[in-house]
């Protein structure tokens, strides 16, 4: 099966910007807790941006195909544990809110 050359790229382009939006609304949305002065929060926030840039700089990559060829491969699965490094995050406030 031949691969439509105009398209995919374009494809891709489009799937690694709504992964982007998807975690800097998760980035917003720790930020806004860090502000309430407690110092877990801070650290979580903090370790969205992490994870923010991690999946930003991946994402650049892929979309622009900048960069070495190596990273390509791992490039999925550093995406999916971010996604599941947020995840937990989510898991985790979830959790102190309960108390």
């Amino acid at each position: 099966m031949s691969r439509d050359p105009g398209l995919q790229p374009e494809r891709t382009r489009l799937a690694w910007r709504r992964t982007l939006l998807a975690v800097t609304a998760i980035l917003v949305l720790e930020l806004r807790l860090a502000f309430t002065g407690r110092t877990v929060d801070a650290l979580l926030a903090g370790l969205a941006v992490v994870i923010w840039s991690g999946v930003l700089l991946v994402g650049w990559r892929r979309a622009t195909g900048v960069g070495p060829r190596g990273p390509e491969r791992w490039s999925i699965p550093l995406t999916a544990l971010a996604a599941a490094g947020l995840a937990l995050l989510g898991v985790l406030h979830v959790l102190r809110g309960l108390r």
